[in-house]
């Protein structure tokens, strides 16, 4: 089975116990474990496939908290490790009436922001492995510099690479910096995941199709485009595209959701044998629609990995779409 290496932030967010208020009024939240790196890694897992979370946790009641929901839920642990310099990440969430968030995030540094690469020396990376990773630890830290050594010693191995923004503004000095990083870390990927909220701010191009066309840069083959309620498509650098409408279901929380849809799309590249590009080549609308599908079910429950379906209800929900 190929394995699914995630690098980054494992956190707790705080959601709020009501919508549409701003999250200076929200009076009640319920702590869910979350991070995106710790979310694919869980999508992954429950979806059947073998995870990997590379990341550092306090020594702290949150970090025995996720480290608890991550193995119940299947996710390898052994390269996570815990530290007494820093706390576990918090971020407080608000949601307006259509379950989209606002965040609020707590760290200076937190502990996933030390995270050093002697912890990741033991593992040897293979060609069919993949690693996926985000943006919000690339912030000038400790673990800004495992995420390239780690990157380094993937593309030795022949693995195939990939990367999901995942803009989270607030965590940065100023918005320049993150382009810079995102810009910098997008030539290594194989792959690149990027939203319709995000396309304009990564690249500075208003026009859809331009901008897209920018993110071919580096050794990227492939973007994967997601759209919302809209869908998601798969573009590649030598030409040619693939689309899925997506589902409509009753959205309750979003939080997660772009994580449970990559790490459908990751599952489903690690559960044929074939070269992870080739697959998206010749299986793209079948990729689209179960990550579409995965993604449209997590938003009808509240959290983000405790809101991942399992394969079984995928099945049964593409079932009933048709």
């Amino acid at each position: 089975m190929k394995r699914l290496y995630t690098i980054g932030e494992a956190l707790i967010d705080f959601i709020p116990s009501e919508k549409g208020r701003k999250l200076k009024d929200v009076d009640g939240f319920e702590p869910q474990v979350g991070g995106a790196p710790a979310n694919v890694a869980a999508a992954h897992a429950i979806l059947g496939g073998e995870s990997h979370l590379l990341t550092q946790l306090g020594t702290d009641a949150f970090g025995d908290r996720i480290l608890e929901l991550l193995e119940a839920k299947g996710v390898h642990t052994a390269y996570i490790t815990r530290t007494h310099e820093a706390n576990t990440g918090l971020a407080f969430v608000s949601l307006d009436e259509a379950g989209n968030r606002d965040f609020s995030f707590y760290r200076n540094p937190s502990a996933d922001l030390l995270y050093d690469s002697s912890a990741v020396s033991g593992i040897d990376f293979a060609k069919s492995d993949l690693l996926h990773f985000c943006s919000v630890d690339l912030v000038e830290s400790v673990m800004k510099e495992t995420h390239r050594t780690v990157i380094q010693r993937v593309k030795e191995a022949g693995g195939t690479i990939v990367f999901d923004p995942n803009i989270r503004l607030p965590l940065w000095e100023d918005e320049e910096a993150c382009r810079k990083a995102v810009r910098e870390f997008m030539g290594f990927a194989d792959i690149i995941k990027v939203s319709d909220e995000e396309l304009e701010f990564i690249t500075g191009i208003s026009g859809e199709s331009a901008a897209l066309g920018a993110l071919f840069t580096g050794d990227t083959e492939a973007v994967i485009y997601t759209k919302g309620p809209l869908g998601s498509e798969i573009l590649f650098r030598e030409g040619g595209r693939c689309e899925h409408r997506g589902f409509e279901v009753e959205t309750i929380d979003t939080t997660g959701a772009g994580d449970a849809f990559i790490g459908a799309v990751l599952r489903k590249l690690s559960s044929d044998s074939g070269p992870a590009l080739e697959i998206l080549r010749q299986n793209g609308p079948e990729v689209l629609r179960f990550a579409n599908a995965v993604g449209a079910l997590s938003t009808s429950k509240r959290g983000a990995i405790t809101s991942i379906p399992e394969q079984g209800e995928v099945e049964a929900f593409i079932r009933d779409c048709r």
